[in-house]
Formats: C-alpha cells, structure tokens, sequence
C-alpha cells in the first residue's frame, strides 16, 4: 500500500493539471454580435453565455436570476457601453462575485470605447427622446469597428487566460485576416448602394448607413425610442413625396406596422434586416451577417 500511495498522489497531480489545462474561461456577452467575435477568438478555450437574444432590443433587458448567475461565473463581460445596457447592465455587476468584471477591471470590456462614436449629442434633453449620452451604441454595423474592437478583446483574453495566449494570438490572426478579405469585398460589391436613400424605423442603422455611404432619409420613430404617431408618419410621408426613399428598414424587434403603412404609400420596400448575429437563420455568424444584409440591401436595391 505504501509503494502504491506516490503513484496515486502522482496520477492525481497529473489528473488535476490536465483537468486545469482544458478549464475554460467564462465570458459574458451582452449582445449576439460580441458572444459571436468572443467565439471567433476564444474558440474551445471559451465557454459563452449571450444576454440577450437576437430578436430583443438591447435597450430593455429584465435583470433575471440567469443572467445574475451567469455573471457570478463570468471571468470576462463583453458589452457594447455607450450606456445601451445602461438599464440592466449595472444590476448585474452589483451581483458580480468578481472584482476584474466591475468597470476599470481587466475583465470588463466595453466595444464603444474602442469605435468611434457617431451622432454624439450636443445638448442633452429627455424632450429629444431616448438618447445616450455618448452618442450612437450600434458600433457593430461598421465591420471596421469589428477591427478594432477585436484586437482589444483578444488582449483581454490573454491578459485573463494567459495559459491559452498563444491560442489567441493565432486566432485572431486568422481572422483578422479573413475579416480583411470580406471587408475588400463588401466594400466592391455594395459599390452600387452608394446614395441610396433609406428610411429607418430606429437610430440601430447609423454605422451601416454611414460606412455604405447611404442616406438616412427619414425615421419612423419620433424622436428615438418614441414610437410612430399618425401625425409624424403624415408628416414624413409628404416629406418622401419630394424627395423620395428607395427603402425602408427595420429589425427584427421593430413592431412592422408603420414600415407596412409607409410601404404601402410609397411603393417604396420595407424589409427586416438582421441586425445582428442570428436575426435570421442566414446570420449564424459576423461573416453571414454582413453577406446577409449587403444582400437583403443589394437585392431591394434592384427590385
């Protein structure tokens, strides 16, 4: 028994080494679009739990006992910040066991602090709607904010998971450089998108509008995050007469009635685009998201 307890104690050292070698991380996403790039770079290493999901606005997430325990385990959050989350988000981190997740920590990764910030507010005003403060959270709809934020959250990554560095390091490479690639392509495909004017049911399109070079020719919100009324819809509808709009755009968690009336007027499209990383079932990941709404975009286009 004697001669058989170092070999135990050893096979034990060596079950328990193996067993913390293959432990994996736990990240917290709050949206699809960061679950999905946190996949692209954590791959096996990384164990994900997403927020919210792809047909719920980000703005009105309820702070539920799952997404409290999945924090408590979370070594890494990932979230937009611009104070998108700015309801539900400081909720959970008050019940965060982990010191690296509260803000200024390691753990703690907000994509809008590596973008730059479109539409930032001059004044600020609850009679202009629902505005945030630091200006316009959708990043994501730019791909070279994707870039950006990216090389940060890799960073992250080795700097909470050293042991899986090098794993890192190699995956973002691999799609850095097939992110390049796509880039290049959409950039050359949605050439013909160039001035296109769009109305918008939301503010969630900016970074899209902006990078296609297209127009925002109108919302059907109010002001943002004040729904339709007659009132505005007749008022933009007269507006459209003189200068008319090709499309009309949503998301998957837009209400579809003023886009179907507005359609109905103009003749002009009202189609749902994706949004983010499962709007559809064509947008399981970054790469089809992208193809999926040039696509959507393109095909209207020529309609």
């Amino acid at each position: 028994m004697k001669r058989l307890l170092p070999a135990l104690l050893f096979l034990g050292l060596m079950v328990s080494a193996s067993s913390g070698a293959q432990a994996r991380i736990n990240i917290f996403a709050c949206e699809p679009e960061w679950a999905a790039l946190a996949h692209e770079i954590g791959g096996a290493s990384v164990e994900i739990f997403t927020a919210v999901g792809p047909h719920q606005d980000p703005h009105y997430v309820r702070a539920k006992p799952s997404l409290i325990a999945a924090m408590r385990k979370a070594d890494l959050v990932v979230c937009t910040g611009a104070s998108l989350e700015i309801g539900w988000l400081p909720i959970l981190l008050q019940k965060a066991g982990s010191s690296n997740v509260q803000p200024g920590g390691v753990g703690y990764l907000l994509a809008a602090e590596y973008a730059p910030i479109l539409e930032k507010p001059e004044r600020l005003d609850r009679a202009e709607g629902d505005i945030h403060p630091e200006g316009n959270p959708h990043v994501h709809l730019n791909p070279h904010n994707i870039s950006l934020v990216v090389k940060e959250l890799t960073a992250r990554l080795q700097a909470v998971d050293p042991t899986h560095a090098a794993g890192y390091e190699a995956n973002y490479a691999a799609f850095e450089r097939k992110w390049r690639e796509a880039i290049t392509r959409w950039e050359a495909d949605s050439a013909q998108l160039k001035g296109m004017r769009v109305v918008a049911h939301h503010k969630s399109f900016s970074y899209l509008l902006d990078w296609l070079d297209i127009t925002e020719a109108g919302l059907l919100e109010v002001k943002p995050g004040i729904p339709p009324t007659t009132a505005h819809l007749e008022k933009l509808l007269k507006t459209l007469k003189h200068s008319p709009a090709r499309l009309i755009v949503r998301t998957p968690y837009d209400p579809a009635d003023a886009s179907k009336w507005l359609s109905q007027k103009t003749g002009a499209p009202a189609i749902l685009l994706p949004f983010t990383v499962g709007g559809d079932e064509q947008s399981g990941d970054l790469f089809r998201l992208f193809d999926r709404t040039l696509m959507l975009l393109m095909g209207a286009h020529g309609a």
